[in-house]
C-alpha cells in the first residue's frame, strides 16, 4: 500500500500516504477506518478549513492520547496561514486536550513554504504547498510532494558505468551529475481544475471531481470531470487518481468514466469510490 483514500464529498475525505506517514485532510471516520495506523502519522496537512476535511483530527489526537499505543511519537500539523476555520478548531483542541501525552505542534504555511520529510546524505523529500481556487474568502492550499534527485549530464549519459565511477572519483559528483527536482505526487484538495503549469511533471496526480456532470454545479468551486480531463491532456500527467465525488453519480460512476477512458486510453486512471474508498 502507498495511498489508502477516502473521499465521500460533503461527508469525508482524508489521503494517507505511507512511505512518509503523512496525512492529507482529516475527515469524519479516519481514526475508526485507520485503527492503530493513526499512531503512524508524522504530519498532517490540511487543504482547506472545511468540516468534511478537518473534523477528524480531534479524534486522531483524542485517540493517540488515550489508547494503548505508542503515545510518545510527536504529531505536526501544517495548514494554509490565515484560514480561520482552522485555526479556530486548533484553538479549541488544545483547549481540550491541556494534558496531552505527546509533542502537537501546529504550523501556518505560506505559499510554497517548504516543509522538509527526510533529508539523509544525498535522499531528500519535501511538500510544497501552492494556492488554489476553492470558496470565495477560502484560504486553501493543494500539496506536492518533490524527491531531490541526481541525473547524469548529457555527455555522460552513453558512457558504460564502470567509466562513469572512474570520472566520478576523478572530477566530483557535481560535475558529473546535476541534481534536479522530481515531483512524484500533486495532491489537488477541494479547487477548481488545477492550471496545467502546476501539474505539468507530476508522476500522480490526485485531483478532486465533485461533478460528473458540470450541469449538476451551481456554484464554481469544485472540479468538473470535463475540466479535469482537460487538465489532463494538457499537463501530460500519465497517472491519475479521481476523488471527492459526489454522492448523487453512485450507481452510475463506472459508467461515465468509462466514457471518459477512451479520451485518454494512455493514462493509468484511478476513481476513489465515495462508499469503499481506494487502497493503491
Amino acid at each position: 500500500m502507498i495511498f489508502w483514500i477516502f473521499s465521500k464529498a460533503l461527508f469525508s475525505t482524508w489521503i494517507y500516504y505511507a512511505p512518509e506517514r503523512l496525512l492529507f485532510d482529516a475527515g469524519e471516520g479516519v481514526s475508526t477506518t485507520m485503527m492503530s495506523k493513526v499512531y503512524a502519522f508524522k504530519k498532517i496537512f490540511l487543504t482547506h478549513g472545511h468540516v468534511d476535511h478537518i473534523s477528524g483530527l480531534w479524534n486522531i489526537i483524542n485517540t493517540r492520547n488515550n489508547a494503548m499505543g505508542d503515545r510518545e511519537k510527536p504529531l505536526e500539523v501544517y495548514y494554509p496561514k490565515g484560514n480561520r476555520a482552522i485555526e479556530e478548531f486548533l484553538k479549541f483542541i488544545k483547549r481540550a486536550n491541556p494534558e496531552l501525552r505527546f509533542s502537537f505542534t501546529t504550523n501556518p504555511l505560506k505559499e510554497r513554504e517548504k516543509v522538509f520529510l527526510r533529508k539523509a546524505g544525498t535522499f531528500n523529500r519535501y511538500i510544497l504547498p501552492f494556492k488554489t481556487v476553492h470558496a470565495p474568502g477560502e484560504k486553501s492550499f493543494g500539496y506536492h510532494i518533490f524527491e531531490v534527485r541526481r541525473k547524469l549530464r548529457p555527455e555522460y549519459q552513453s558512457m558504460p558505468p564502470s567509466e562513469i565511477a572512474k570520472l566520478v572519483k576523478k572530477l566530483g559528483q557535481d560535475a558529473v551529475t546535476y541534481e534536479y527536482h522530481k515531483k512524484l505526487v500533486t495532491i489537488s484538495g477541494d479547487s477548481l481544475a488545477l492550471d496545467p503549469e502546476e501539474v505539468k511533471g507530476t508522476e500522480l496526480l490526485i485531483h478532486e471531481c465533485t461533478f460528473l456532470d458540470a450541469k449538476d454545479r451551481r456554484i464554481k468551486n469544485h472540479a468538473s470531470i470535463d475540466e479535469v480531463i482537460e487538465l489532463i491532456k494538457e499537463s501530460g500527467v500519465k497517472k491519475v487518481i479521481l476523488y471527492h465525488i459526489s454522492t448523487r453519480y453512485l450507481r452510475k460512476i463506472d459508467r461515465i468514466i468509462s466514457r471518459y477512458r477512451k479520451e485518454i486510453e494512455d493514462v493509468e486512471l484511478y476513481v476513489v469510490d465515495p462508499n469503499k474508498g481506494l487502497i493503491l
